[in-house]
Order: structure tokens, then C-alpha cells, then sequence
């Protein structure tokens, strides 16, 4: 037991010898040996934070992107400009060209117009399909398709538009004048048993209207007529036959006076109704053969003609004309008829229905008569 307590005592003091030493490096053991237990104690995202925070700061690393940055970068990304230029066939640039950009047929994206030089821009344009669509004033219209992709800016070819086509159609036809003056000379041509009649008779419905001075030239022709001449000398015999106007005698002299006097009714009549009033109301002396349906409508027909007529629209109205011409060349007549055979008013309305009688009785003979012996010379 001694020698082991020697053993011992030998031992603490070698160790006392040396104890400062020793002392100090068992210290920093213990505290790295601590310092380790707690660093094995920590949670593992703390024991791996330092370190990387450590490492970014020593390598100035930067921080990674949030998720929603890179969605609104991407997003941003994916748009771009759309560009191109219009030009004609010179190569020249078109300045305020209408230019529609569409995604299809109905979605409408955007529309500009061309600048000085021809070019257009839309920006902000996404991806997908493209149809553009160029309308310039005296120009062809075009229409271009292409199709932008992820990321790029799109640029359309150089468009060159063709000059429009102008078609003028211009239609040569004669002035309702000229029509109308033919037409009068093919009237003129109308014959009856081989002398100049019907100047008042129209067998086309549609007859451009007289014009004043036709009105005019038509009573002329027909006052000078062979037919109305010759008609005046056979009123101026019943007349004479039958005593009326006793005043004018018998005998060549009492004829001559009759037949003045006929004339000059006949005359007045024709001048004042089938020219002065027309002009002024507008309107067509002529007759209107109908030439179809029953022979009562054609009869209904001819005899009101009498008192409706054309007008210069086309249209059918009172005849004012013939009505007030006939009431006019009476109340002449009282001016030459023998002073005893004045009646007055009594002798004008006589003398006007006498007028519009034997109007009347013409119309029909001009409807169902005379169109059979009439002839036309082409």
C-alpha cells in the first residue's frame, strides 16, 4: 500500500510541476468540446444559415428573384412593337393611311395611321396571329397576315399599294329638248287621207313634255292646217245653212263673214288653250291615245280628256287649260259677232261648251277612227 502511495505522491507532483500549462490547454478543449456541443444542439437551419450567410457575404452573391418578379418579367417579356411601312408602286411612303391591326376577322387590336414617310408602329402587342389592314384614299385597299412570336418585335414587309381604278361610265343620251323636238318632227309626219292632221294626238304614252316654244309652233301648224282650214269652212256652212248669226246675211258675203267669224273662234280657242294656258300650267295640250281595254273605257276615256290632262310632271291633272281656252275664245266672240247675236255671258258659256262638245267628239273619232286611217312616214 505504501509503494502505491508513493507511486501517487511521485505522480501529483510531477503534476504540480507542470500544472499551469497543462491546465491551460485542458481549458481550451473544454470550451471547443462546448462549443461544438452546442453548435450539434442547434437546429440544423441555423447551423447551415451562418455559413451561407457567411459565404454571400464573402462572394457578394445577390439575392434570388421572388416567384412574382419572374411571372411580371416573363409577362412583360412576351410583348413587343408591331412595324412595317406603307409605300405606293414608286416606292414612295403614303402619309395617313388607315392602318388596323386585328388579331382575326372580329378582334380589333389597335389602328394607327401612316406618318410623312409610310411607316406605322402599334406597341405593346402579344404574341400570337396577325392580320393588318391598309385602306388609303385612292388606293387599293390591303390586307397582310403574319404571326409574332415569344419575345420579338414583329416587322411586316414593305407593302406597296396599287392605284385605284377609276370606272367612269358616262351614259350619251339626248336632253328631254332633243327628244322632245324629234318627236315633234315625227309628229309632223302623222297623215290623215294624205293631209297633215292629229298635230294634237300622241300615241306614245310616255312623250317627253312640249316645251313653250313646241306649244307654240303645234297651234301654228295646226291653225294653218289644210285639214283645220277646210274643217272651219264646213262649220261656216251649217252656220250659214241654218241662219245663226243672222246678223252676217246670206249670200257669199253673209258666208265669208261666217267663216271669218269661225276662224277666228277656232283660231282663238287654239292659241289660248293649247299654248298660252299650257305654258302657263304647265301643261300637255296633246291627246293620249289609249288604245286598249273595253271599247266603254276608251269611250269614258276619250270624252274625259276633255277635262283632265297631262301635266308636265308626267301626271294627270284638271285640263285648266282647255277648259279657261274655251271660255276665253267665247268671251272674244263677242267682240265680231253681229251686235244682235250678243248675248253676253249667255253666248260665252254657249260658245265654250260648243268648244269642249266638239273636243270631245275629236277624242273619240281619234280613238276609234282615225288611228285605223292613220299612216307614219319613217
Amino acid at each position: 500500500m505504501r509503494t502505491d502511495d508513493n507511486i501517487l505522491r511521485a505522480r501529483l507532483k510531477a503534476g504540480a510541476k507542470t500544472g499551469p500549462k497543462r491546465a491551460s490547454i485542458t481549458s481550451v478543449g473544454v470550451l471547443v468540446f462546448i462549443e461544438i456541443g452546442c453548435l450539434a444542439l442547434c437546429s440544423p437551419s441555423q447551423a447551415q444559415s451562418q455559413p451561407r450567410d457567411q459565404v454571400r457575404r464573402e462572394y457578394s452573391l445577390p439575392e434570388a428573384p421572388s416567384p412574382s418578379a419572374d411571372v411580371t418579367g416573363a409577362k412583360q417579356q412576351s410583348f413587343g412593337t408591331v412595324s412595317g411601312q406603307v409605300v405606293d408602286q414608286t416606292s414612295k411612303g403614303i402619309a395617313g393611311a388607315d392602318v388596323i391591326l386585328m388579331r382575326d376577322r372580329e378582334s380589333l387590336i389597335d389602328e394607327v395611321q401612316s406618318d410623312d414617310d409610310g411607316r406605322f408602329t402599334f406597341a405593346h402587342v402579344s404574341p400570337g396571329p396577325l392580320e393588318l389592314r391598309i385602306i388609303a384614299e385612292g388606293f387599293v385597299a390591303a390586307v397582310m397576315s403574319g404571326t409574332k412570336h415569344y419575345g420579338e418585335n414583329y416587322f411586316f414587309p414593305q407593302l406597296a399599294l396599287s392605284l385605284a381604278t377609276q370606272v367612269t361610265e358616262i351614259r350619251v343620251s339626248p336632253s328631254m329638248e332633243e327628244i322632245a323636238q324629234e318627236e315633234f318632227k315625227d309628229q309632223e309626219k302623222t297623215t290623215c287621207s294624205g293631209h297633215r292632221s292629229q298635230l294634237y294626238v300622241s300615241y306614245t304614252g310616255g312623250a317627253a313634255p312640249l316645251t313653250p316654244k313646241r306649244k307654240f309652233q303645234l297651234a301654228l301648224k295646226a291653225t294653218t292646217d289644210p285639214v283645220s282650214v277646210s274643217a272651219v269652212g264646213v262649220i261656216a256652212g251649217v252656220n250659214q245653212a241654218s241662219d245663226r248669226f243672222s246678223g252676217y246675211g246670206q249670200g257669199p258675203q253673209g258666208y265669208g263673214k261666217r267663216y271669218g267669224a269661225s276662224y277666228a273662234n277656232f283660231a282663238s280657242g287654239l292659241f289660248i288653250g293649247g299654248a298660252v294656258l299650257p305654258s302657263l300650267f304647265k301643261q300637255d295640250p296633246r291627246y293620249f291615245y289609249k288604245g286598249m281595254g273595253t271599247k266603254r273605257s276608251r269611250l269614258l276615256y276619250a270624252i274625259s280628256r276633255t277635262v283632265i290632262c297631262k301635266g308636265g310632271n308626267q301626271h294627270w291633272q284638271p285640263n285648266y287649260s282647255l277648259v279657261f281656252g274655251d271660255l276665253a275664245a267665247g268671251g272674244l266672240s263677242n267682240l265680231y259677232l253681229p251686235a244682235r247675236d250678243r248675248h253676253g255671258a249667255a253666248l260665252t258659256f254657249e260658245n265654250a261648251g260648243i268648244a269642249i262638245g266638239t273636243t270631245a267628239a275629236i277624242n273619240v273619232l281619234q280613238e276609234f277612227v282615225l288611228r285605223k286611217v292613220t299612216s307614219r312616214r319613217e
